[in-house]
């Protein structure tokens, strides 16, 4: 056998040990973690020092870690249609809030529904053989609507369908796919001031339940797993912690009381007043990392974890409102801006990829995306298309540039060539980042010619220097693809645009 011989051999017996190890390995399981308001630093693997997140921080230490990663939007409906459908919110059914029916029980109408037939990331995998699951605050429908999750491509669900519903921990109900499932709680109102002497403890009794809706849905994401631990599944998992109001259980309160507050909050910048805010928030979060930590011990106990990958990111960043206290926390670090911001504090999020054997542990990737990128990821990743009017670009390249186990380079890394953010409340905002310029406009809903603000993230990732006078040129590049990304809407309009 001469040499050609033996290299053509050796190709073929490379070939069919991959290909036999490929057949071998089942579709990856996906757990995508939804957080809701946490901010850029409230994790221990993002620089945070007094909010204890000890498993998401494993899933860091053990996974990729992204540091210039953003959300859907800068609030909870238009965030979460932007991961599912890979567009950004130029493009988006969903581009803000859009609130329907009241706060009752009686009223309750959520918000404005996906329409029937949207492609979601959901839908796509559930054709492709997945069991689907989401738990947590969904948002995107109402109930009876056609934007409920089982009529946009999810077998199972369990949680809120109203956002609204979602301001109160200790609700009467839940819904497991279209049934009302009721809860051992008694109404109340989500918003009211505190009544009684602040510094007693049993004034704060009556806004507490039994039924703490975060731990039911932890309890049913187990339960999803356990259920599906012989099929790919594809479970979602939209968290309402740390969303106002600050509602948590005694017990996980305890490790942070009394070390962490001095003046209580009585409800005056809306939602529910409690005794210990900051260890109320602080809590929150923690009880949020135990389930987490929780479901990553069942992964391991039910032979899931080689073959499952979890995302874990937010929706947007901190809050301003109910009682929490980003400075105290030091929430978003040095961006500048919160929620309902278009500023980096209102839009970079945390997000940590674990994915063992294909990740190398410990690393930390600069790569700039967002949640339209999620769904072109995991499509590619188990072999999915991608549709053809995505906004997003797959990462894949970046978690595995140099595959762990078998050390093959993949292809480079595509990069966006900007990224668009559009918003319509406080007047309307539009954003565009490329590559290390950010330009924000303000008030788009009247003047379509009003002022462009530029930012050089490379340098001043606070924003806190304005370099539209020095750069005409860059800020008329990017006032053209603002323009550009974004498309007329009926339910969001810009009237000085459109």
């Amino acid at each position: 056998m001469n040499k050609y011989h033996l290299f053509f051999c050796l190709c073929i017996g490379t070939f069919l040990l991959f290909a036999c190890k490929t057949k071998e390995q089942p579709p990856p399981n996906i757990i995508l973690i939804l957080a809701d308001d946490l901010g850029y630093r409230e994790l221990g693997c993002y620089g945070q020092e007094i909010i204890l997140t000890p498993n998401i921080d494993r899933l860091a230490e053990e996974g990729m870690r992204f540091t210039q990663f953003y959300s859907g939007s800068t609030v909870c409906a238009p965030s979460r249609c932007v991961l599912l459908t890979g567009k950004h919110t130029g493009h988006a059914y969903v581009r803000d809030n859009y609130e329907l029916g009241g706060w009752l029980d009686e009223e309750e109408g959520g918000q404005l529904p996906l329409p029937e037939g949207m492609v979601t990331l959901s839908s796509l995998l559930k054709q492709q053989g997945y069991a689907t699951g989401v738990i947590g605050k969904w948002g995107l429908g109402g109930p009876g609507s056609t934007g409920v999750p089982n009529k946009q491509g999810f077998d199972y669900f369990y949680g809120y369908l109203c956002q609204k519903q979602a301001h109160n921990y200790y609700p009467t109900h839940l819904w497991e796919n279209q049934h009302w499932d009721t809860l051992n709680n008694i109404y109340f109102k989500p918003h009211q001031k505190l009544e009684g002497d602040e510094n007693d403890p049993s004034a704060y009794e009556k806004y507490k339940g039994k039924d703490y809706a975060q731990d039911l849905m932890a309890e049913k994401a187990l339960a999803f797993i356990r259920s599906h631990s012989n099929d790919p599944f594809f479970l979602y998992l939209p968290f309402p912690v740390p969303h106002v109001a600050l509602q948590v259980p005694d017990e996980a309160l305890a490790p942070y009381t009394g070390k962490l507050d001095t003046v209580p909050y009585k409800g005056e910048k809306g939602y529910l007043p409690h005794q210990e805010p900051r260890a109320a928030y602080a809590a929150m979060i923690t009880r949020m990392d135990e389930h987490i930590g929780q479901i990553m011990t069942l992964l391991k106990e039910l032979g899931l974890a080689d073959n499952t990958i979890v995302i874990f990111t937010s929706d947007n960043g901190t809050t301003f409102a109910g009682g929490v206290e980003p400075d105290f926390f030091n929430s978003t670090g040095e961006l500048r801006g919160l929620k309902m911001s278009l500023y980096e504090g209102g839009i970079r999020v945390p997000m940590v990829v674990w994915w063992p054997g294909h990740i190398e542990a410990g690393s930390v990737s600069d790569h700039i995306g967002a949640f339209q990128d999620i769904m072109p990821t995991l499509l590619e990743i188990t072999g999915n298309t991608i549709p053809g009017d995505s906004d997003g670009i797959s990462f894949l390249p970046t978690l595995i540039n140099a595959d762990v186990e078998s050390a093959v380079n993949l292809d480079i890394q595509e990069e966006h060539p900007y990224l668009y953010w559009e918003f319509h409340t406080w007047g309307g905002f539009q954003v565009v980042r490329k590559g290390k310029w950010k330009a924000i406009r303000k008030d788009m809903d009247q003047y379509p010619d009003s002022p462009v603000e530029l930012y050089d993230l490379s340098v001043d990732i606070g924003e806190q220097h304005d370099l539209a006078a020095e750069h005409p040129e860059i800020v008329r590049e990017l006032t053209e693809l603002m323009e550009l990304a974004h498309t007329p809407s009926v339910h969001f309009p810009f009237a000085g645009l459109d």
